[in-house]
C-alpha cells in the first residue's frame, strides 16, 4: 500500500470556503452597473479585450479568490449578455428578476441538493402546486422540474411512449422500443426539440409526421385526422399527438381541444408543449383558445421563458404518475437508498429523502429549482403574473397598430400572443429582395439601437419578430422599435 505523504494528509484546501459576504459584496457593484445596460452593447465590439485577457493556459498554482473577483468584475460581468435590457425582446428568453437571482443563489448556497428533509426539497412540492394552480393543470397529475423546454418535452413523450408500447404487452423502459413503426403527430410549426425527443427516445426522427397549418399558424385538425387514419390503416403505432401552446414563430396556440377529440378517438397520447405560451392562458381574452388542456396527458412550460426565472428551470405535468414512475424509474442502489430507513423517524435531515422526484425525471442528482419559482410567485402572486402576461400580448398588439398604420411596414402574422411578427417593405421589391433588406434591417438593429429582437420566416417571408415576456420592457421600445425599423429601412433604400 502506498505510503501517505504527511505534508498532502494534513494540507488544507486552496479554495476559500468562506469570507461569502466579502466575495460577493466584491461582485456587487459591477453587478449593478452591468444592469444598468447603459450605452452599446461592449461585448461584441470588444471581443478582444475580453478573450485576450481570459484565454489563458491552466495555471498551475491558483491566483486566489481577490483575483479571481477581480477578473470577473473587470473582464466578465461588464461584458455579459444583454437579454435582460429593456429593448431585447429576442427569441424567447429573458434575464431574471431580482428575486429570482436572490433566490437562485440562496438555492446555490444553502440548499444544492434538491433531496434530504429541508425546506429546499418541500418547495420543489410548493412550487409545482402553485404552478399547476395558476396554469389550470389539473389536480393530482405529476409534476417535475426540469432543465428546461428540451427535457420537459422528452420526459412527456417518455411517458407517452411508455403507454403507447404498454398497451401492446411491451415494457419499453425496460426491455427497448420494439421494432414497430411508430409515430409521433405535430404541426410543421413544432419547436424541433419535438423531434430531437422522438430520436433520444428510440422512435427516430423520421417519426415525427408533420402536419400542416391553417393561415393562422395552428395545425389543420382534418389533415391530421387524414394522417391518422392512414397510419391507423398501416397498422402504425400513434404515441402521441403534439399540440403547440404558443408556437415560438408566431405565438399560434394549436386548436387543443379538438386534437383532444382526435387523441380519443385514436387511443393515443395528447401532449400540450406550452414552454412559451402556456402562460398565455392567464390572459382572459386569449384563455378560451386553451379550452381541451384538461383531457390531455401531459403539458409543459418554463418558467426561464415568461415568469422571467434563471435560465435552467423547466416543469413538466403528466397526468399518471404511475406510468410516468414506469418510464423513468430509477433503480435503487444500496449505497444511497440502502442507507436510507424510511420506518425509522428522522433525527437528522439525512435520515429521509423528503419529497423525492427522480423518478420522474432525467436527474439523480439536480439543483433547488422550486425555491427560485416559489419566490418569484410568492412576490408578485398570481395577479402580478396575469397582468405581465395582459400587457405583453398588449405590447405585440400595439405594435401591429403602427405597423398596420406605416404604409412602409407590413403585418405578416396577427398576434396571437406576445409575438408580432412584421417586415419593412417598399413598392416595386419582390420578396428575396424584401428579405435581404430586412435582414440588413435587422443587423443594424442590433448593431445601432437598443432594439433586439429576432427573426424568423412567416409563410416563406422573412420578418422581424419582438417576443414580448421581459419584465423591463415598457411601450417605449415598443413604438421605438416600430420607429427605428421605418427609419432604417428608409435610410438604406435612400
Amino acid at each position: 500500500m502506498p505510503s501517505r505523504d504527511p505534508a498532502t494528509l494534513f494540507s488544507a484546501d486552496r479554495a476559500e470556503t468562506s469570507q461569502l459576504a466579502t466575495a460577493i459584496g466584491r461582485l456587487l457593484p459591477a453587478l449593478e452597473r452591468f444592469t444598468e445596460y447603459q450605452g452599446i452593447d461592449p461585448a461584441a465590439r470588444q471581443r478582444a479585450i475580453w478573450q485576450g485577457r481570459l484565454d489563458k493556459p491552466l495555471p498551475v498554482r491558483g491566483v486566489g479568490l481577490e483575483d479571481v473577483l477581480g477578473e470577473l468584475a473587470e473582464f466578465v460581468i461588464p461584458y455579459g449578455l444583454r437579454n435582460g435590457a429593456p429593448g431585447f425582446n429576442g427569441w424567447v428568453t429573458t434575464a431574471p428578476t431580482t428575486v429570482g437571482v436572490a433566490a437562485n443563489l440562496a438555492a446555490t448556497v444553502a440548499g444544492s441538493q434538491r433531496w434530504w428533509l429541508q425546506p429546499f426539497n418541500y418547495l420543489e412540492t410548493v412550487a409545482l402546486r402553485w404552478l399547476a394552480t395558476l396554469l389550470g393543470i389539473p389536480e393530482g397529475w405529476q409534476g417535475t422540474f426540469t432543465p428546461g423546454g428540451s427535457s420537459a418535452n422528452l420526459i412527456a413523450l417518455g411517458a407517452a411512449r411508455q403507454q403507447a408500447f404498454e398497451r401492446l404487452g411491451v415494457d419499453p423502459a425496460r426491455f427497448g422500443v420494439p421494432e414497430r413503426d411508430a409515430k409521433v403527430y405535430a404541426s410543421s410549426e413544432v419547436h424541433h426539440v419535438v423531434v430531437r425527443a422522438a430520436a433520444v427516445l428510440g422512435l427516430g426522427r423520421s417519426a415525427v409526421v408533420v402536419v400542416p397549418v391553417d393561415d393562422a399558424g395552428r395545425l389543420d385538425v382534418l389533415e391530421l385526422r387524414e394522417r391518422l387514419e392512414t397510419d391507423r390503416s398501416a397498422g402504425i403505432v400513434p404515441v402521441a399527438i403534439v399540440a403547440s401552446a404558443g408556437t415560438v414563430n408566431t405565438g399560434a396556440i394549436d386548436p387543443i381541444g379538438p386534437m383532444a377529440d382526435l387523441a380519443a378517438e385514436f387511443g393515443t397520447w395528447l401532449h400540450v408543449d406550452g414552454a412559451y405560451g402556456l402562460f398565455g392562458r392567464l390572459d382572459e381574452r386569449v384563455a378560451p383558445l386553451y379550452d381541451g388542456l384538461e383531457r390531455a396527458d401531459s403539458a409543459v412550460v418554463d418558467p426561464h421563458k415568461w415568469l422571467a426565472a434563471p435560465m435552467g428551470i423547466g416543469a413538466a405535468f403528466v397526468r399518471d404518475r404511475g406510468l410516468l414512475g414506469r418510464a423513468f424509474t430509477l433503480e435503487p442502489a444500496e449505497y444511497l437508498e440502502g442507507a436510507v430507513d424510511n420506518a425509522m423517524e428522522a433525527v437528522s435531515p439525512f435520515d429521509s429523502f423528503g419529497e423525492l422526484f427522480h423518478d420522474f425525471n432525467l436527474d439523480q442528482s439536480a439543483p433547488s429549482r422550486g425555491v427560485v419559482v416559489w419566490a418569484m410567485l410568492r412576490e408578485i402572486g398570481a395577479q402580478g403574473m396575469r397582468e405581465r402576461v395582459r400587457r405583453h400580448n398588449d405590447f405585440a398588439r400595439h405594435l401591429a397598430d403602427l405597423v398596420a398604420a406605416d404604409e412602409r411596414l407590413e403585418l405578416l402574422a396577427p398576434p396571437a400572443l406576445s409575438i408580432c411578427c412584421f417586415r419593412y417593405r417598399r413598392t416595386g421589391l419582390d420578396d428575396s429582395e424584401l428579405d435581404r433588406l430586412n435582414a440588413e434591417i435587422a443587423r443594424r438593429l442590433r448593431a445601432e439601437t437598443p432594439y433586439v429582437p429576432s427573426t424568423t420566416r412567416v409563410a416563406g417571408r422573412f420578418a422581424i419578430r419582438p417576443c414580448y415576456i421581459n419584465p423591463r420592457t415598457t411601450p417605449q421600445e415598443v413604438e421605438g422599435l416600430a420607429l427605428a425599423v421605418r427609419e432604417i429601412g428608409d435610410r438604406i433604400q435612400g
